[in-house]
């Protein structure tokens, strides 16, 4: 079957988006692979820092979604204007909140691992891990809204760039600061935590760099004829690049709060701070009652939720697409346009995760073996990663039509979908299964699957019924 224009054009989008999103996740399963040498405590102690991590980044990830739909509809009209002012506001509303969040990290952070069910051989690891990581938190979030701009504009490569660098990064410290190579200390999880910081540091700096407005070839000036000819192809070009849209210009006045464009941002990201509420909540407390089965069984757990977390991207680089591609063609007002693009990307991500499931069906001892040599700790991990293979085209459905209605403005209904997912379907059955059934970590990862089916249900009947392409943002 030929590819459509629009199936290339998703592709387009979706191709970078995959690679970045790896790229994203990867830092913390870097983390967890170079630390599963020392031990199962150390695996453990990096896990339990994810979801207090990820609450901290949810208020970043909710105004992104106001973001990314305000960027993908003024792309889609030509109102570059609009567009700069919700680059300028959206940029410094982060810096100020992920300056705000710092202290309070640092300062609950053994509050928030106890919280988190950590044992006493993994709560001082964790804790320090997790404060190293808090004290330069603007370094993770400040990319995150770069790159919330740039989807909403169609480009994902931009992005792709500075995530490469961010893990390189990470890559190399972890190497010399957690083994102590080439002469420099031997810190083990503290090394980690630093080989991070590092790593979002200088994913920071070039993500800021990339909409600073300074291009290479403009400060270069010539007043002859062919001078003039080759500004004005250049400033063709430049009309034609989506990324021109995403510029940050150092002018006092940029700084000035614009109600109307943070009331939007707010709006419209508002449900999904919601949504990324409830799923920490339930994360977390799916979290404890996995930690209650011991030191080795969450050890398998997390590495299965590594890789489940690494199959993600799938599903939000094809969501990411639908967003951007659904925002603009309701800029311009094609709502047929709109439902094309959010069936095209779905129909690709669903194909593409359900051949991850296979390979993870398949592969799942040596996958599991990546990260660990002990027997039991391995069979475990291969056992549930049979659940993790069946879930894959339910999640990436569900992701990618979120991502539609979303692009579209319509942030509710993906947030009431997750809510009754991750609050009541999934810590119930937990319970349940876990516990009262006594299936143990098969039973918290049954409850997972009963989860994600539930919410893709939810959210395709919503998507059916058509709605959301006459809201206005």
């Amino acid at each position: 079957m030929k590819a459509t224009p629009l199936d290339k054009t998703v592709l387009a989008i979706a191709a970078p988006a995959v690679a970045e999103l790896v790229l994203t996740s990867l830092s913390q399963l870097v983390d967890t692979v170079m630390v599963g040498g020392i031990g199962p405590y150390a695996i453990a102690a990096v896990g339990l820092t994810n979801q207090p991590r990820f609450i901290m980044l949810s208020v970043f990830i909710a105004l992104n979604v106001g973001t990314t739909a305000l960027m993908a509809r003024f792309r889609g009209a030509g109102d570059k204007k609009s567009a700069d002012a919700v680059t300028v506001q959206s940029v410094s509303l982060t810096i100020l909140l992920a300056s705000a969040i710092t202290v309070p990290g640092w300062v609950f952070a053994p509050h928030m691992m106890r919280a988190m069910g950590a044992s006493a051989d993994t709560l001082g690891a964790a804790t320090e891990y997790f404060r190293i990581t808090t004290l330069f938190f603007t370094g993770a979030a400040l990319p995150l809204v770069i790159s919330a701009l740039l989807r909403g504009v169609g480009d994902t490569r931009i992005s792709l760039r500075f995530n490469v660098a961010a893990n390189l990064v990470n890559l190399a410290f972890d190497w010399l600061l957690i083994y102590g190579n080439l002469g420099f200390p031997a810190l083990g999880v503290r090394g980690a935590a630093i080989a991070t910081v590092m790593g979002n540091l200088a994913s920071c700096a070039m993500a800021f760099a990339a909409i600073s407005g300074v291009r290479k070839g403009k400060a270069r000036v010539d007043t002859g004829r062919r001078g003039a000819r080759a500004r004005m192809r250049a400033r063709l070009e430049r009309r034609t690049r989506p990324s021109d849209f995403v510029e940050f210009h150092f002018r006092l006045a940029n700084f000035a709060p614009n109600r109307d464009i943070l009331a939007r941002i707010i709006r419209i990201g508002l449900p999904s701070a919601g949504e990324q509420i409830a799923l920490r909540i339930g994360l977390l407390i799916y979290t404890v009652t996995i930690t209650a089965l011991g030191t080795a069984t969450f050890a398998a757990h997390q590495i299965v939720l590594s890789l489940l977390n690494m199959s993600f991207v799938n599903g939000q680089a094809f969501g990411i697409a639908a967003a951007s591609l659904v925002g603009q063609a309701l800029g311009r007002g094609d709502a047929e346009g709109a439902r094309d693009a959010a069936r095209t990307a779905r129909r690709q991500g669903a194909f593409i995760s359900t051949a991850m499931g296979i390979l993870m069906f398949l592969f799942r001892y040596r996958l599991i073996g990546l990260f660990t040599r002990d027997a039991g700790i391995v069979e475990m991990g291969a056992a549930v990663l049979i659940v993790t293979a069946l879930v894959q085209p339910f999640q990436s459905s569900f992701q990618v039509i979120s991502g539609a209605l979303r692009g579209a403005g319509d942030s509710v209904y993906p947030a009431v979908s997750m809510a009754a997912g991750i609050l009541l379907v999934r810590p119930a059955l937990s319970m349940l299964f876990v516990h009262a059934l006594a299936w143990g970590l098969m039973g918290a990862w049954l409850a997972l699957l009963v989860d994600q089916v539930t919410r893709f249900a939810l959210i395709w009947l919503r998507f059916r019924r058509g709605r959301w392409t006459s809201i206005r943002v």
